[in-house]
């Protein structure tokens, strides 16, 4: 788990040095950084994440873990504490987090898996789990 950690703060840490933008893996795509609550432990966590801007108010964030059989961690925080905040470039707003259902979330998904294939290869090796599209709307 370390590792995953580490690789997190060494993107957080380019993220929030150059104003939003990153190298690398993330290099071009947009990305946010998601602060969250843990759901049992209440400890604060932050996550960079590639997100679709849905509106001026709304972005998209997706639930993939790689492809992985089980939900990220982050995704059952915000469940449990949907109040909370993004950064997106040097601004931090707060969000509240709903999960898009039905014709919105195929809509979405979609739309994301045409921006970048990588969502549906995620979908793929997911199989059976639906990776769940969490909406962020400003608070």
């Amino acid at each position: 788990m370390n590792d995953v950690n580490d690789w997190n703060r060494q993107v957080i840490e380019e993220f929030r040095a150059n104003g939003g933008v990153v190298a690398g893996q993330f290099s071009g795509m947009p990305l946010l950084l998601l602060h969250h609550r843990g759901a049992r432990s209440g400890q604060e966590r932050v996550n960079p994440l590639v997100y679709l801007q849905l509106d001026d108010d709304a972005v998209a964030v997706f639930a993939s873990k790689g492809g992985a059989p089980t939900n990220p961690d982050w995704y059952h925080n915000l469940v449990a504490h949907p109040e909370t905040s993004i950064e997106i470039g040097a601004e931090e707003r707060p969000v509240r987090a709903r999960i898009a259902e039905g014709e919105e979330r195929e809509r979405i998904f979609t739309e994301q898996k045409a921006v970048f294939s990588n969502f549906a290869d995620y979908e793929q090796a997911a199989g059976r789990r639906r990776i769940p599209v969490v909406v962020l709307e400003r608070a």
